[in-house]
């Protein structure tokens, strides 16, 4: 690779979500050079979010700097990065060779991790976990996602699927999850579990809250409750320094714990 290759060089992140792609194009520092938002095709079958992601990316790399792509998914991905095991909140999502078909549809080489374990990461290296060894990240959107924190690094238990922080169980009678739990914490809190109990969107019952809606400011206290349920739990199990709340629902925020 000659000087000028290694000085221009960046890198393509994006976040598939179930309601909207995010991407980014990066230097090596982490500056964000340009972004972009689309929605996830509906219905969000794999041909047609490879299909939409692709074209994304050739848009952002017009200059043809980059390098490759990193690809967040809603969902575990396979030890070597390759392969998309599942993703409980798009359709048909089993075992997708995403990777494969990125690279031959982009020509760059593509590397596949949950999106809430990137997420947890880059709140490691740049942001809200920069000052802790031990934290948990939980993210709130169209799912509930979650990263682990141990010693500095990033725990994804033996088979690289661990940490999915949305799917405990926190009421054993309620809604049924894709996940094929029943009552799990993102039956809760996640942006799809708001439309079904309230059926509104949440940033319009956050616009009612905030002008004094009574039924609003009940359903948001309700929700900060088992909010505080779930934390909970995690803290008895894990004990982290701080935990990091963020996702499409609210911008990042922290809350650290004084230790003994």
């Amino acid at each position: 690779m000659n000087c000028d290759r290694q000085t221009s060089a960046e890198v393509i992140g994006i976040d598939l979500g179930g309601t909207a792609i995010k991407l980014g194009r990066f230097r090596r520092d982490g500056t964000c050079l340009q972004a972009l938002t689309l929605g996830t095709p509906q219905p969000a079958t794999p041909e047609s979010v490879a299909a939409a992601i692709a074209a994304a990316v050739k848009e952002l790399n017009l200059a043809g700097h980059c390098l490759g792509l990193g690809v967040g998914t809603p969902g575990p991905a396979d030890e070597t990065g390759r392969i998309a095991r599942v993703a409980i909140n798009l359709d048909n999502w089993q075992d997708v060779p995403l990777a494969d078909w990125l690279e031959e549809h982009t020509g760059l080489p593509t590397i596949l991790a949950n999106d809430a374990n990137c997420a947890g990461l880059g709140e490691l290296w740049l942001g809200a976990g920069q000052a802790f060894q031990d934290f948990l990240l939980l993210t709130l959107g169209t799912g509930v996602g979650g990263a682990i924190i141990l010693d500095g690094k990033l725990f994804v238990g033996r088979h690289g699927s661990a940490g999915e922080l949305g799917l405990i169980t926190v009421n054993f009678d309620g809604p049924d999850c894709n996940s094929g739990n029943r009552g799990s914490l993102e039956q809760y809190l996640s942006v799809r579990a708001i439309r079904r109990e309230m059926g509104k969107d949440p940033q319009e019952l956050g616009q009612l809250a905030a002008a004094g809606d009574k039924d609003a400011l009940a359903y948001w206290e309700s929700y900060g409750c088992r909010l505080g349920a779930g934390l909970a739990s995690l803290i008895y199990t894990l004990t982290p320094e701080a935990i990091a709340i963020g996702g499409a629902l609210v911008p990042v925020r922290r809350f650290s714990f004084p230790q003994p």
